[in-house]
């Protein structure tokens, strides 16, 4: 089953081709350009330097978050059009089970790492077991002060992973008793390991409904809060 894989979930955006056996090219762009000037380019210039017809793949992969809002909407919007345009299925995964899968096989506790601003992260607890990626908590927006309390708890080497490691890794290092930390070049989602994960759903049957499917934020947006301010703002009047 060869499938076509997109994150945009962060600052990069990267998309990537692959079946059961063989990695046949992917793309990662990581330099201040938006979203919406990215995706289609790249995802074109992959197809056509792989001679691969969109039409010919058997489905695709999205990252459903958490993350950017605004690179997560436009990253469905693209994968939901795919999908319809080609009559071929697709599946959401999230963003930081496949970071955590960039640190397949290692031991001890796998901790992906966005960014979510103001002293937050984006994360989940993971470990691998029986050539499975395990998630062993509930996915967070959490503060990087809680996560430290909460990892210290467990008496293992923990592996931090992701965007938020160079604004966060001297506290890390200085407070989380056992820790370790990716090399630069795996920090970012990779549209592959995305599509490790979805293929291996797709190929076990499971489908995103093309008109349910929708990014999940873990937090409301920044138009919403301020919203939700005003009008609060106006009971008190």
């Amino acid at each position: 089953m060869k499938i076509l894989s997109l994150d945009s979930s962060t600052e990069s955006a990267t998309c990537a081709i692959l079946d059961e056996y063989k990695l046949f090219g992917e793309i990662t762009f990581n330099y201040k350009k938006q979203h919406s000037t990215v995706l289609m380019p790249i995802i074109d210039r992959l197809l056509k330097d792989l001679n691969i017809d969109i039409n010919s793949l058997d489905g695709f992969v999205v990252s459903k978050g958490p993350g950017s809002f605004t690179g997560l909407r436009i990253g469905a919007a693209v994968i939901k059009g795919l999908s319809q345009g080609t009559g071929k299925p697709f599946i959401g995964v999230s963003s930081l089970d496949a970071l955590a899968y960039n640190l397949c096989y290692t031991p001890g506790i796998i901790c992906p790492i966005l960014d979510a601003l103001r002293g937050n992260v984006y994360t989940a607890i993971y470990n691998f077991v029986n050539d499975n990626l395990n998630i062993m908590s509930r996915y967070m927006i959490i503060s990087i002060d809680d996560l430290i309390d909460l990892l210290n708890r467990h008496n293992k080497p923990i592996y931090f992973i992701g965007d938020a490691i160079p604004k966060f890794k001297e506290k890390l290092t200085s407070e989380v008793k056992d820790s370790h930390f990716a090399p630069v070049h795996l920090n970012l989602v990779k549209a592959s390991s995305l599509g490790e994960l979805g293929l291996k759903l797709l190929i076990s049957g499971l489908q995103d409904d093309l008109y349910k499917f929708a990014p999940f934020y873990l937090r409301k947006s920044q138009a919403e809060r301020e919203y939700e301010k005003k009008l609060g703002s106006f009971k008190n009047d």
